[in-house]
């Protein structure tokens, strides 16, 4: 049972650490996040391996800088293999637009197909507090719609963005929008350092075509078990 729908995060710092819960989730979980703990850690191998595993990635660096250095650092690492990639919404419209069109441009000139590219609207930890103190008079749900929106003007295929502002995104951008989200929790699990969250069944229903989960799964005394309660959350969506 597997659902590519569910990606697991793999904030972990070693190739030990990856191999040994990959091997344990085995078929249950085919789609896997690298973050930049893990690739800052061991480096852009991580990713060649897991789909040397037949597995699904999404590599989450969230680039965020001028449009020629984020357009050109994507180009580099699509070679990877990687299935999604991503960058910071907030980097504008120019830079989105730019970054989607010279990388589709190089997987044709390559002859390989282009992962799909998303943008990071604003970061689930971030609670009303914190984007107060950021001189931020918009809501946060606003803020993200907004971003979303101009995401999709400039040609990217969906963006990240908590569970709570799913629902008014897949209306503002329609069915064909990817809309991942970390943020995800089973009820009764500890949030973290997580502050818009929701849970999978929930998620799911507000409109997310993908849930990043990472703590719940790899911290769990039995992974695999704790994986296959989420599928089964899943399933009923």
């Amino acid at each position: 049972m597997s659902d590519d729908r569910l990606i697991v995060a793999l904030d972990v710092h070693t190739r030990n650490d990856v191999k040994n819960l990959v091997l344990t989730l085995g078929e249950t979980v085919s789609y896997y996040k690298v973050g930049m703990e893990l690739f800052y850690s061991v480096g852009p191998d991580v990713v060649r391996w897991l789909k040397k595993e037949g597995k699904h990635v999404f590599l989450d660096l969230k680039l965020h800088d001028i449009p020629n250095t984020v357009a050109g650092g994507l180009t580099s690492l699509m070679t990877l293999g990687a299935d999604i990639v991503n960058v910071h919404a907030s980097g504008g419209y120019t830079m989105m637009k730019t970054a989607a069109e010279r990388l589709h441009a190089a997987a044709a000139e390559q002859g390989i197909p282009c992962p799909k590219i998303i943008a990071i609207t604003v970061l689930t930890s971030m609670n009303e507090e914190d984007w107060a103190k950021l001189g931020e008079t918009e809501p946060i749900a606003d803020h993200v719609t907004r971003l979303a929106k101009l995401t999709k003007a400039a040609g990217l295929d969906g963006v990240v963005a908590s569970p709570r502002e799913a629902a008014s995104i897949r209306t503002a951008c329609g069915d064909n929008f990817l809309i991942v989200t970390p943020g995800v929790r089973p009820a009764g699990a500890s949030i973290d350092d997580q502050s818009r969250i929701a849970t999978p069944g929930e998620a799911l229903k507000n409109g997310a075509t993908h849930l990043v989960v990472g703590r719940p799964i790899r911290a769990a005394e039995h992974p695999k078990e704790a994986a296959l309660s989420i599928l089964n959350e899943m399933a009923t969506v």
